[in-house]
């Protein structure tokens, strides 16, 4: 099937690089013409495990190529697919313009009867709204116009796409949901379970999908807080329940806070629609704030337990919002450092993969590509993102490296008995925090237990 990806973004670029290795001939058009330059000698603009050597690969075969050229890209195409950015808007609620804009852009030169596909997450009765402006443009409704949400993980997204829990098919006419069906008919004859339902209910389900994920963010963060303070252990906890099949356990690792480019843009979205359509989502709108009140208490904790005084250095490891993934978007650490440069710490930072980006939202600090380097002479180190590379980090050379003996670990990436053997005061999420500079006694980790403090009582 010929296949046109208007936007070679994230979303836009992963999954017609998928589509193309699926056997489809897909066309991925930019208006930039700089960065279709840079993906036709594959020097990609995101970093996605596994995406490089899939574009490599369809490519080769020709089923995949790049364009800035909008007739030649749609002309032809059977299906083309919105996959635009659509950020939010000043209410709370997204912006729509670069949707609109591409609809607008691409109706003159659509064969009769192609389906445009809007891939973007969008609000409820956008699928609607484009059928109407590409009828009015075109002066007929000879264009049908469908929904099919992504549900790509920054960092997995290959492998989420190769193996998705579910497709949702948005559909209001009978040529659309074949056309649907045709593209995705290999996941259908492997048993991938197909939604077809209305382009309404599809716009619905992914924000519902990503308010429910994040609110399971938000209560395990709360739960985690509540551990510390009961003396109880976050792993056992999220272990307990989440082998409760009604639950599961994804999601549910404490952290400093959702970041990126879905859940908080999302939250927001979801909760403005409920208001527009009188239906307000209480639980989202309070997991908003609470997200957001998160990252400024962690960042207030660095300062009071470590007793940092202004002039102190502070390092911090990890700047995406999460691991395998360059977005920095709404990272934790995007508050985190601001407050520590306002309370008056020298702060150097390091992430393997997301510094080029975090320059641009980040000043006054200062870079290290090691972090070893990094932490050299700083009071406190705090982790922010689950890089494995940090997970492997030698302990005891990162502590002779220290001035201080402070280490928070906003991911939970140690376990508190290694980290203390090195003689480090640790803080972590949902364990009550080990407090060992007095390290003549180390034999006594063993009860380690009974001599915690939990946190913010040193």
């Amino acid at each position: 099937m010929q296949i046109t990806m208007i936007g070679a973004g994230y979303v836009g670029l992963t999954t017609g690089t998928c589509l193309a290795n699926m056997g489809h001939d897909v066309c991925c058009y930019d208006i930039d013409s700089r960065r279709i330059t840079r993906l036709e000698r594959f020097d990609l603009p995101i970093y996605e495990p596994g995406l490089e050597n899939a574009m490599r690969r369809a490519v080769e075969v020709g089923h995949l190529r790049f364009s800035s050229k909008i007739r030649t890209s749609v002309s032809e195409a059977d299906a083309v697919f919105i996959a635009v950015g659509t950020p939010s808007a000043p209410t709370g609620g997204i912006d729509l313009t670069h949707v609109f804009s591409a609809a607008r852009q691409i109706a003159p030169h659509l064969k009769r009867g192609a389906v445009i596909v809007i891939k973007s997450t969008v609000v409820v009765g956008t699928a609607q709204r484009v059928r109407e402006m590409i009828a009015r443009e075109r002066g007929a409704f000879d264009i049908r116009v469908a929904s099919n949400p992504e549900f790509l993980r920054e960092g997995s997204a290959m492998r989420d796409f190769a193996e998705p829990d579910r497709i949702v098919l948005g559909a209001d006419d009978a040529r659309s949901r074949r056309l649907l069906r045709s593209i995705y008919g290999t996941f259908e004859k492997i048993g991938i379970p197909m939604v077809v339902t209305s382009t309404g209910n599809a716009e619905l389900i992914k924000y519902a999908a990503n308010a429910f994920l994040a609110m399971k963010i938000g209560f395990i963060n709360d739960v985690a807080d509540l551990c510390e303070k009961a003396g109880g252990d976050i792993a056992d906890v999220t272990r307990g329940i989440g082998l409760d099949h009604r639950i599961g356990d994804s999601f549910l690792q404490p952290g400093p806070g959702f970041g990126g480019s879905c859940f908080p843009k999302d939250t927001r979205a979801f909760a403005a629609t409920g208001r527009q359509y009188g239906a307000p989502q209480k639980l989202i709108e309070t997991l908003i704030a609470r997200n957001d009140q998160r990252k400024t208490a962690l960042a207030r904790r660095i300062v009071k337990e470590a007793r940092l005084a202004p002039g102190s250095k502070v390092t911090v490891l990890g700047l995406a919002f999460k691991a395998n993934t360059d977005d920095v978007r709404e990272a934790a650490a995007l508050s985190i450092i601001p407050f520590l440069r306002e309370a008056g710490m020298h702060v150097t930072v390091h992430d393997p993969k997301a510094a080029f980006n975090a320059r641009a939202h980040l000043s006054d600090v200062t870079w290290s590509d090691c972090p070893y380097k990094a932490c050299k002479d700083a009071a406190a180190v705090v982790f922010l993102t689950e890089w494995e590379e940090y997970r492997a980090l030698d302990l005891g050379r990162l502590a002779k490296t220290l001035s201080g003996d402070f280490l928070f670990d906003y991911r939970n990436l140690f376990e508190p008995r290694t980290v203390a053997r090195h003689g480090l005061r640790y803080a972590s999420l949902g364990r009550s925090t080990i407090f060992t500079r007095q390290r003549a006694d180390v034999s006594s980790l063993e009860t380690w237990p009974r001599q915690i403090a939990a946190p913010g009582h040193i």
